[in-house]
């Protein structure tokens, strides 16, 4: 009878003891970012300009962006589920069904080759395209830039990825829902498709390729549209940081045309660390959509789109958890498509601060 009962209690803590092991892979993670935003042409609806989709609440302390996600990760099977809210969910996923308005990353993944990193990932993931995440302590500046606003923070499908056994190369190819889209545009049936190229010759450089091709509008008016992001990082030392990025993009002016509206995008930041508590980053930047093809007339009052921006953040990491940024920022338009009161004018000035939280 001790000999049954002894067996039947390994075998109950052999149970355990394999639970035990499968929860401790699952990493529980928290980050809260709110802010003060403060538009200096005071407008009335409270609301800054619509090629904004961060910190776009106007003299009022409010939450940008607070997610929580629950990840799981072996040699052979990854998961991510986080779910958000925040004044980022409710303007980047305004078209969304109400029942995905608040999911950031719910994906799966499995690895193909067991002696290679090769993966194959199902689900909604963070967009391949840029250098700038919704994640807002992990950028040089408070603000996005005007690139990273009007291209995907988020984007739906199957991503098959590549990472050399040296670590110096990543390779993806994705096949996607559209741009920015959990649910494909009614009445469109048509796939996007993506690809990264990603080589980090060292731990100074690092230089990036990515793209997207389909078309986001129903069947009967497809518009092929071709994107091309670009940037490289480089990191000379641990005080100093710098970006350069490009946007490049084309779609097609009616269906079955073979003319084209282009748009494109240079950015570049840099950044000083003074010491573990300081840092201080400038970014210049310029957006032209002569064609409002992304970024619709509609939104600057019925004038083509052709801005500069410029930007100073200044960061105090006040513990490891918690970081405190203030940002002056200057937006210059070649026509009046920003509204002071009751008045056009070609130019605005904010002011940010956020504080965020990651846990």
């Amino acid at each position: 009878m001790k000999k049954i009962l002894y067996i039947f209690c390994a075998l109950i803590l052999g149970k355990y003891v394999q639970a035990q092991k499968w929860t401790d892979k699952i990493e529980l993670t928290t980050y809260i970012e709110s802010y003060y935003n403060y538009d200096f042409n005071q407008p009335s609806s409270n609301k800054t300009p619509g090629f904004l989709y961060n910190f776009n609440r106007h003299n009022e302390v409010n939450l940008n962006f607070g997610f929580i996600q629950a990840s799981y990760a072996s040699e052979e099977v990854r998961a991510n589920l986080a779910l958000m809210t925040g004044t980022y969910a409710n303007a980047n996923l305004a078209d969304e069904p109400d029942v995905l308005k608040n999911i950031f990353r719910a994906n799966a993944g499995v690895k193909l080759a067991k002696e290679h990193q090769l993966w194959l990932d199902v689900g909604i993931f963070d967009s391949h395209i840029g250098f700038e995440s919704a994640i807002g302590a992990s950028n040089l500046t408070l603000s996005r830039s005007i690139m990273a606003e009007n291209s995907p923070y988020y984007l739906a499908g199957v991503k098959l990825s590549y990472t050399s056994s040296n670590n110096q190369w990543d390779f993806s190819l994705s096949y996607l829902n559209g741009w920015q889209r959990i649910q494909r545009v009614e009445g469109n049936s048509s796939p996007a498709f993506g690809h990264q190229i990603t080589y980090q010759p060292n731990e100074q450089w690092t230089f990036n390729s990515s793209s997207f091709v389909g078309n986001d509008f129903p069947d009967e008016f497809r518009r092929n549209r071709y994107f091309h992001n670009f940037y490289t990082l480089y990191q000379p030392n641990a005080q100093w940081n710098f970006i350069f990025g490009l946007d490049t993009g084309w779609q097609q002016q009616e269906k079955g045309s073979s003319k084209y509206h282009t748009w494109f995008s240079p950015n570049f930041i840099a950044r000083y660390q003074f010491n573990e508590k300081f840092g201080l980053a400038g970014r210049v930047e310029y957006f032209d959509d002569q064609d409002n093809v992304i970024i619709e007339a509609d939104l600057v009052n019925d004038f083509s789109f052709q801005t500069s921006s410029y930007s100073l953040t200044f960061d105090y990491q006040i513990t490891p958890l918690v970081l405190w940024r203030i940002e002056a920022r200057h937006f210059v338009g070649n026509d009046e498509i920003f509204q002071r009161k009751n008045q056009l004018v070609k130019d605005s000035f904010f002011m940010t601060s956020s504080l965020a939280f990651q846990f």
